[in-house]
């Protein structure tokens, strides 16, 4: 109900919008603009056409321009980003968590990286520089360095003034993380033991030292896995010497989780990364035309194999009203393998010690269902065409393409993966090419020995 209300909500801004601009009435959209957090500013922009949203970005305040900027998609970000000179990207990131600002630098040439971070203040300039060097879709990359930090030796009175001195604490704050002189991660200190438990007693004596903190270099995807299974609220990071970096919070995981529930439906059709549903065609097609043009490689690969078998479909009619049966059957149980295993390999569950056995249980599946449902199109080819050779043909053919559909299932993404190549990407693509051409074969080839 609440998401239904946000559509209906963000579709009447969007009239107010389009309105306001054709008829120069600028002064509603401040007035629209002033009445939104950021968050809804930053999906008005991305619900917008081209000419609406550059209306919208000229007319936002200087000062909200940050907090907006920092909800944009990448594509998006990078439309305002591009046309930015260095005092306008300073005075842009001054507020931002340190971890936002890295996103956004990460987007810019090395040489307006250089010029922004010299023109930042010593501290904030260190601590985005902590975060740089992470690629973004790591731990390193996602972390911010507001940590709360104590020794082990400390009374938890003398470390409730220390917190009483800073004139703000972060907004997640759940923990306060202890280590020893060289910065060495300990364990850390939850806030409710703090306040609940005798003042004179240690940070060492509360403190718990069986959470394992997040190496940097942690792959984004496997920090949300963490997240998920101990449920946790923030997290800390660390480099390879064990030396504290920064912390993770679960509204940063969220973004993860979104990001890749979003990657994934976009390689459903072959897209890798395009967010901006409002792109230019110039920006669209480009992104496009690569995996069309592989498409019709592999479609002409298929075509290619119903073309050896020409004579044969010439005598036999029937065989080409039935042949799409075979590979589109292969092609749906093959998807139904290739989700499953692609699933598990997100979730960190498929290694090498698992995988045989997956393989196996999805070579029975397709045994099965491929006996029952060969039985059923064998004796609707029969009914049909009141040939039992044709019957006996596609039986065949559909148990042979149910098999690889099972085998390929499995293998592409393990063997994409392998080879570093994203197998939610590419992983359909190549399946409908093995169960096409299998399929096509197969068929042909039973009907070319049997009937030709």
């Amino acid at each position: 109900m609440h998401q239904a209300n946000d559509q209906v909500q963000t579709q009447h801004h969007l009239r107010t919008l389009t309105d306001a601009v054709e008829t120069g009435a600028l002064q509603s959209i401040r007035h629209l603009l002033k009445s939104l957090s950021a968050p809804d500013i930053a999906h008005l922009i991305e619900s917008s056409p081209p000419k609406q949203r550059a209306v919208l970005w000229q007319l936002l305040d200087k000062q909200r321009e940050g907090n907006v900027l920092q909800e944009l998609g990448d594509d998006v970000q990078g439309q305002f980003l591009r046309h930015m000179g260095t005092t306008e990207l300073v005075a842009l990131t001054d507020g931002l968590e340190p971890d936002d600002v890295a996103d956004i630098l990460q987007q810019l040439p090395g040489r307006v990286i250089k010029e922004v971070l010299q023109a930042m203040n010593t501290q904030n300039r260190h601590r985005v520089e902590s975060i740089l060097p992470y690629d973004e879709n790591t731990a390193g990359g996602l972390m911010n360095t507001d940590n709360i930090i104590t020794r082990p030796d400390i009374t938890l009175d003398v470390l409730l003034r220390y917190l009483r001195q800073h004139p703000t604490l972060p907004e997640i704050f759940d923990s306060i993380y202890v280590v020893n002189k060289k910065d060495h991660f300990l364990g850390n200190l939850s806030v409710s033991k703090l306040l609940s438990s005798h003042p004179s007693m240690t940070v060492r004596e509360l403190m718990n030292t069986d959470i394992e903190p997040i190496l940097a270099t942690t792959a984004d995807t496997d920090v949300a896995n963490l997240f998920e299974r101990n449920d946790w609220v923030s997290a800390p990071v660390v480099n390879d010497e064990g030396q504290l970096l920064g912390r993770i919070t679960i509204d940063d995981v969220v973004d993860v989780i979104r990001d890749d529930a979003e990657h994934s439906l976009l390689s459903m059709a072959g897209l890798d990364e395009d967010p901006d549903t409002f792109a230019t065609i110039r920006s669209t097609a480009p992104k496009r035309a690569l995996w069309l043009g592989l498409n019709l490689a592999t479609a002409l690969f298929s075509a290619n194999v119903i073309g050896m078998f020409e004579q044969t479909i010439e005598k036999v009619v029937a065989l080409a009203v039935l042949m799409p049966i075979v590979a589109s059957m292969g092609g749906v149980a093959g998807n139904q393998t290739l989700t499953i295993i692609i699933r598990g390999m997100a979730l960190g569950q498929i290694g090498k010690n698992n995988t045989y056995w997956l393989f196996s249980r999805e070579l029975g599946v397709a045994a099965i269902n491929s006996l029952l449902w060969a039985s059923c199109a064998s004796a609707i080819a029969v009914v049909w065409f009141g040939d039992l050779t044709i019957g006996f043909i596609i039986a065949g053919a559909m148990i042979i393409n149910l098999l690889m559909a099972a085998i390929a299932g499995v293998l592409i993404p393990v063997v994409l993966r392998a080879i570093k190549i994203d197998p939610a990407l590419a992983g359909s693509m190549a399946l409908t090419t093995v169960t096409d051409a299998v399929g096509f074969f197969s068929f042909l080839g039973l009907a070319t020995i049997f009937l030709v």
